[in-house]
């Protein structure tokens, strides 16, 4: 197998296609990167920005540059010795326009009977012997009138029905002369019902809430050839040399999956999106390198971070009660909700599965959806995991006494490996844990919003250095070749943003009046939002009012407290607008942003250099997000997806790669400095990253120090800065240097080892250091 020393993600579009990613490979080469990692590549919805809706599986996407494309930048990538790993979705594929997807489309033609029929994950029963298709607006079919459809026309000629411009197959037979538009519908394959009602009704799995990205059925073996017949070529054909697997919890046997998926790709280079919770580990028998990496980042930014402000920033992002948030209990009622709400269509199919082997209980959905609101991790991959289940009813049974009897007569058959119920549950506890944690809860909880990441658990304040260093050395031990990273497609908000906000874990107290001064210009009426707000408007300043305008009212509507995506509220977020409007138009507001951007820029940086050096040079293969080599304070998705200029950052690798040392200002070039010496030093002389071994420093600025060895490579950074700088800096302080003669990589600077050395002159430049055995 082979492994890459470091790999690129690009976002792949219409606009950023394969040709023009081609046009950028001698520039990662030069760089220093290993592979390079592309988003989803298989046709998807024409539009699609992502990628993810996946129409059909048979072929590269045309507007991301075919398969020609796809073989014009392997043939480059290969003369250029890189590889090329790609991102694929075997989860789910896209159906909003049913016309795009030829499998959808036979389903929904042909019903029961279609040849694709049993290719997605459908409960043909639960429906009547239809599809449901929640799509019909409020003004098409007054809630009142479930019956009453509008704005349908139906063409024989074409063999389609229209709901204004969607069109759906007409059955055969079904639209005899002179039948009325009713009639036309009652003889269809599918239902068109109100689009509120696909959150309790839906009788198709989905991709969490979304119903335009439909379930597939990879575990039966002939949908996953199919699934996988394009994808398998490219490996057969050395287009592609590995794999990175979108959201494998969704899989019904992820394990399988990956068993099945590496026999076919002869043992392939494979990576998985998965989110680990807390010490939770990887299943240790799944085929795969490891994880996409969230769990790194999540560690370094924790270590990073001033425990000192824990209880300041708790008291500031309190409730309206005055105590702090109780996060535990935040994420309970967000998941309780969403199993209630958003996915009672999952929870409600459950309870079938239950009810279909004989058990009568009425308390069914209610016991099951508790349960799963007290799930600690994503999910079980039973026998693996049953502690995590057992964990969550007992928990359940102590929150709701009431349900105690329904529970421990619903618990045999959830704890029942091979199960109907308990296989679907297992699909389905990720999804409640992902909508109510990642897409509810982070917009809630506010206390430092950095930590407020995909993966990781904003109730872990702070990590110290000595337990950066047993998680280091367990993941060179158990993880060698898992990737990691700082940013990806999903990240919350960006690297540099999150390394400016930590630097306000330095000074809670000045954060504390800034937010007062601000709140006072423009209030927000709910407190942990507010402190949402400014956060992330000081942490991607300078950002457009747009930019900024959308961050929140998206953020608002996740949080769905005040306003939410279905019913806006248009008081609150004017309160939104106006607190955006305030930083660019009253002075006062302006004032205060650009203060606080003064008083943490230079340790932001400092943070995001620190940030960068360890996750390049630490145990697993660095990942480095389109553009992240230079300054890229993004926000949210779609933001974090926006373009990259190329040009500026091959002219400035050009600069340094000529001899600039660059300072550490606006431009990012430091940055990028920090990123070429490291991917270049990984991919040159691997031998120098064999091992893991942390370095504690010693004197009065000891604890500013986060060191580390990988054998014969040295990296330094430095946590804390703002304090580093009160204390008086580095003098006093030093690190043991092993033997032999040793380079800075990104000053040249010699050291001679054998004895303590100053940290003050390690850092003199820079507050990163890599040092290479000479």
């Amino acid at each position: 197998m082979r492994i890459p020393s470091s790999t690129y993600r690009f976002q792949l579009t219409s606009e950023f296609d394969l040709d023009a990613a081609t046009e950028q490979l001698p520039y990662l080469e030069r760089l220093g990167v290993g592979w390079v990692y592309l988003s989803p590549i298989l046709q998807a919805t024409p539009g699609s920005t992502h990628g993810y809706d996946v129409v059909d599986p048979s072929r590269v996407d045309d507007e991301r540059g075919g398969r020609e494309g796809l073989e014009r930048f392997s043939a480059k990538a290969r003369e250029l010795g890189l590889g090329v790993l790609v991102d694929i979705v075997p989860n789910h594929m896209g159906v909003g326009t049913p016309r795009d997807n030829p499998w959808w489309w036979d389903v929904l033609e042909h019903g029961q009977q279609a040849a694709h029929a049993e290719s997605f994950d459908i409960d043909w029963e639960a429906g009547g012997g239809k599809l449901l298709i929640p799509t019909v607006g409020d003004d098409d079919m007054p809630r009142e009138r479930g019956d009453a459809i509008g704005n349908v026309t139906v063409d024989t000629e074409a063999g389609v029905l229209r709901y204004h411009s969607t069109e759906y197959p007409l059955a055969e037979g079904s639209a005899p002369e002179g039948a009325s538009v009713r009639e036309v519908l009652d003889n269809q394959h599918y239902q068109l019902i109100h689009w509120r009602q696909g959150d309790s009704r839906l009788n198709y799995r989905r991709f969490f809430t979304i119903t335009s990205l439909a379930g597939i059925r990879v575990e039966d073996e002939h949908v996953f050839e199919e699934a996988h017949a394009e994808i398998l070529d490219w490996m057969r054909h050395r287009l592609v040399d590995g794999l990175r697997i979108d959201h494998p919890d969704g899989l019904r046997d992820p394990g399988g999956y990956l068993r099945h998926l590496a026999d076919r790709t002869r043992g392939a280079y494979v990576l998985v999106e998965k989110i680990l919770e807390g010490d939770e580990a990887l299943p240790a028998d799944w085929r795969t390198a490891g994880t996409t990496g969230y769990d790194a980042l999540g560690q370094i930014d924790r270590v990073l971070v001033d425990a000192d402000a824990e209880e300041p920033l708790d008291e500031l992002a309190a409730g309206a009660d005055g105590d702090p948030v109780d996060w535990e209990q935040l994420i309970h009622e967000a998941k309780r909700a969403v199993a209630d709400v958003s996915l009672n269509a999952e929870i409600r199919r459950i309870a079938r599965e239950l009810r279909a082997t004989g058990l009568e209980d009425d308390l069914i959905e209610d016991s099951v959806a508790e349960i799963a609101a007290h799930f600690s991790v994503y999910r079980s991959y039973l026998p693996t995991g049953a502690n995590h289940l057992a964990d969550a009813a007992r928990a359940a049974t102590e929150q709701r006494p009431d349900l105690a009897a329904s529970i421990a007569r619903v618990l045999p058959f959830l704890e029942a490996p091979e199960a109907e119920a308990a296989l679907r549950l297992q699909q389905t506890t990720g999804m409640i844990m992902a909508k109510a944690v990642e897409d509810r809860s982070f917009y809630r909880y506010a206390r430092l919003t950095s930590l407020n990441e995909v993966g990781g658990d904003p109730n872990v304040f702070s990590i110290t250095p000595e337990r950066f260093h047993e998680l280091q050395t367990a993941r060179a031990r158990d993880w060698p070749d898992a990737m990691t990273t700082l940013s990806t497609h999903d990240t919350k908000r960006g690297e540099d943003t999150r390394a400016r906000i930590t630097a306000l874990s330095e000074v809670p107290e000045f954060w504390a009046e800034s937010v007062a001064e601000l709140q006072n210009v423009a209030p927000i009426d709910d407190n942990a939002f507010a402190q949402l707000t400014w956060q992330a408007i000081v942490g991607a300043w300078p950002a457009s009012r747009e930019r900024l305008t959308d961050y929140l009212e998206k953020a608002a509507r996740e949080a769905d407290l005040h306003t939410s995506w279905t019913n806006p509220d248009e008081t609150f977020e004017g309160q939104l607008h106006a607190a955006v409007d305030a930083v660019f138009d009253n002075p006062v507001a302006s004032n205060v942003v650009q203060n606080v951007v003064a008083e943490t820029q230079e340790a932001g940086w400092s943070n995001s250099l620190t940030a960068k050096i360890v996750q390049l040079t630490m145990p697993g293969i660095p990942d480095v997000y389109q553009g992240t080599e230079l300054w890229t304070r993004t926000l949210v998705d779609p933001d974090n997806r926006q373009s990259v200029d190329y040009s500026s950052r091959t002219a400035a690798l050009d600069a340094i790669l000529h001899g600039a040392v660059p300072a550490i200002d606006d431009s990012g070039a430091a940055k990028l400095l920090v990123t070429a010496a490291c991917l270049r030093l990984r991919r040159s002389r691997p031998e120098l990253f064999t091992e893991y071994e942390g370095i504690t420093a010693d004197g009065p600025a000891a604890e500013h120090a986060l060191a580390f060895s990988r054998g014969g490579a040295i990296t330094i950074g430095t946590r804390l800065p703002i304090g580093l700088e009160q204390g008086g800096g580095w003098i006093g302080t030093t690190i043991p240097l092993p033997e032999g003669e040793w380079i800075d990589q990104l000053t040249a600077a010699v050291f001679t080892g054998g004895k303590d050395v100053p940290l003050a002159a390690l850092l003199q430049q820079y507050p990163v250091a890599l040092l290479a055995r000479s």
